[in-house]
């Protein structure tokens, strides 16, 4: 039966008295103003008119069900005296024990998500479509989550697949009892079918317990077809995050839904990256910019908090709504490596949640607890199958390869495997572009297994390069090629810079001290020491996702002379079998291609 025809699977669970959270934590509170005989009830016969609902969230979690290796899988921590220290901290194995501990004594408890659960997922996830995601946060008790931009990397009809459940339509079912699908709803109300023009997924959620009525409205960021590939968004309109949440807003109302949570997935940049940095210590979001702050202030009042995601950060701010009162704005980074504890007080005369009172806190998922059996089951189980593909060695390091800085060691071997693979294409390579954004991982040289210190397994390699992304052949005048570096930091990248990651032969100036186009510095670029010709023409490798024009790279659209070739992780993975061995390992790059003036 195809998936679309399916049912939407009303398999709620019983909401369940779990365990309760301790953890370190972060604190934004609006006010702790209620009035005298405000109180949480605790089941007596008459309730009082208020009542405490637990809101626990998180976002971006990528399918990354292994606690993540390297800086991925770290959170930083601001001490008391003003340093900071770096906490372990993720894999769905802690997240499961943290949720649980966390809801003990709660009655009313929700848990919901911002996008991004699927996608760029490690191999143990993401080999299998990402059944075993949705299978753990079925497990997570996960009420309800807003799509991402993620979850349309294989398009919307698998996306609808992860929500209705049926095997996958080309490599079938993996396992006897088949796939069941979401227990959750995904919600996507700013995602329209062309031809109808209505939602693809439910816009909205009510959650119901005795008299308390909370809504949710999920949305994903508007650019969402800038940062996906045009396949996975065909047939597709994404329309304004505001507009969307504040005509479901309107609707909701209508239907006595008073107490609404916005589920967007779009955020900001806090000033500090440590996860407990006070967002509100100069003034109510000063803390923080980015898309989110906008979002926020144009938001109607009626909303009364926002759970955000896509840019990986930690923040508990307040931002003024349109009348000027501030309003809780919540992330919890990505990858499992924080959830985030908001008290939404309910009052029952009105329906309506009491603004003054929301509390909120990001706490670290820490690898100190005890793991989750079942997590741990699930695990085990999908490694099993996955491991003949993903334990395969690959290549050998001789050192960490990570993916952080304005221009990293990965980004910088994954573009040198590509201008190699692009030459046994076409002799007449030029050079190679590989986006930041598609770097999902560095290579540790420590072994997550019984691989091996500095053996890197196919399994690895996936998790740095999990999109399927084929590596492809373009023609560029000189004059274009110059017009793409200035793309990094101009248009659509003026305010947040994407800085393509060059292969060795490549090199530059970007001079932070300037604005706009002008930050790279043209009379600097240079090919094989050589300037660049703008009227020659140049052959150029990149991933299909930067030759379709994605992430603004509006130029990298208008190559021509197109060739397609293979995929791009299995370019990475014959360089390194290529060029390392267990005796001659390979070193990681300088990442010294880009000379940054700052």
């Amino acid at each position: 039966m195809p998936a679309t025809s399916q049912p939407y699977p009303y398999r709620r669970r019983a909401y369940r008295l779990l365990a309760a959270a301790a953890g370190l934590a972060t604190v934004g509170a609006l006010a702790a103003a209620l009035p005298a005989d405000a109180h949480e009830n605790t089941g007596g016969h008459h309730p009082s008119r208020y009542q405490d609902v637990q809101l626990l969230s998180f976002n971006d979690l990528h399918g990354n069900l292994e606690p993540p290796s390297g800086s991925s899988g770290r959170v930083t921590e601001l001490q008391a005296d003003g340093t900071t220290k770096t906490i372990d901290a993720g894999g769905v194995e802690y997240l499961a024990t943290h949720l649980r501990e966390a809801r003990q004594g709660k009655a009313y408890s929700i848990t919901a998500a911002g996008g991004d659960m699927v996608g760029a997922s490690p191999l143990v996830s993401g080999l299998f479509h990402d059944e075993p995601t949705i299978e753990a946060l079925n497990k997570l008790d996960l009420d309800v989550t807003s799509v991402g931009n993620h979850e349309f990397d294989e398009g919307a009809k698998e996306l609808k697949r992860l929500q209705y459940g049926g095997c996958h339509p080309t490599d079938g079912c993996y396992t006897d009892e088949g796939f069941e699908g979401a227990e959750f709803p995904y919600l996507a109300a700013n995602v329209l079918d062309e031809k109808t023009n209505k939602p693809i997924l439910k816009p909205y959620w009510v959650w119901k317990k005795k008299d308390v009525r909370i809504g949710f409205i999920g949305v994903t960021l508007e650019d969402t077809p800038g940062v996906v590939s045009a396949d996975g968004v065909k047939g597709l309109k994404f329309k304004d995050e505001v507009e969307t949440i504040n005509k479901y807003a309107k609707v909701l109302r209508a239907q006595g839904v008073n107490s609404i949570v916005a589920l967007i997935h779009e955020g900001g940049l806090p000033a500090s990256g440590a996860y407990n940095y006070d967002c509100d210590s100069s003034g109510a979001g000063s803390g923080i910019s980015g898309p989110i702050v906008d979002i926020a202030k144009n938001i109607t009042p009626s909303v009364d908090a926002l759970v955000t995601g896509h840019t990986h950060a930690a923040y508990v701010c307040t931002i003024p709504d349109p009348s000027g009162k501030p309003r809780m704005v919540t992330s919890a980074a990505s990858f499992g490596r924080l959830y985030t504890d908001t008290t939404l007080t309910y009052d029952r005369l009105t329906g309506d949640i009491v603004r003054t009172a929301v509390k909120s806190a990001n706490h670290v998922v820490t690898r100190t607890v005890a793991k989750a059996p079942d997590m741990t089951e699930l695990i085990g189980r999908w490694n099993t199958l996955a491991a003949p593909v993903g334990n395969r060695p690959i290549g050998y390091i001789s050192a960490d390869v990570p993916n952080t800085g304005t221009e990293s060691p990965m980004g910088d071997l994954i573009a040198d495997a590509q201008l190699a693979y692009g030459r046994k294409l076409d002799a007449g390579t030029d050079l190679a572009l590989m986006n930041p954004g598609g770097v999902r991982a560095g290579l540790t040289y420590a072994a997550k297994g019984a691989e091996g210190d500095g053996v890197v397994t196919y399994a690895e390699g996936f998790t740095v390069q999990p999109f399927s992304n084929t590596v492809n052949l373009q023609d560029f005048t000189g004059a274009q090629l110059i017009q793409v570096l200035k793309e990094q930091v101009s248009g659509t990248n003026t305010a947040a810079p994407k800085i393509l990651q060059p292969s060795a032969n490549l090199t530059y100036t970007l001079d932070l001290t300037k604005t706009g186009a002008d930050r790279v510095v043209t009379d600097s670029i240079r090919l094989n020491g050589a300037a660049i010709d703008p009227a020659a023409t140049y052959r150029v490798a990149t991933n299909s996702f930067l030759a379709g024009g994605g992430d603004g790279f509006t130029t990298l659209g208008q190559g021509t002379n197109d060739l397609v070739g293979s995929d791009d992780l299995a370019a990475l993975a014959e360089y390194l079998t290529a060029n390392s061995s267990a005796s001659g390992p390979l070193a990681p790059p300088a990442a010294n291609r880009i000379t940054i003036v700052q």
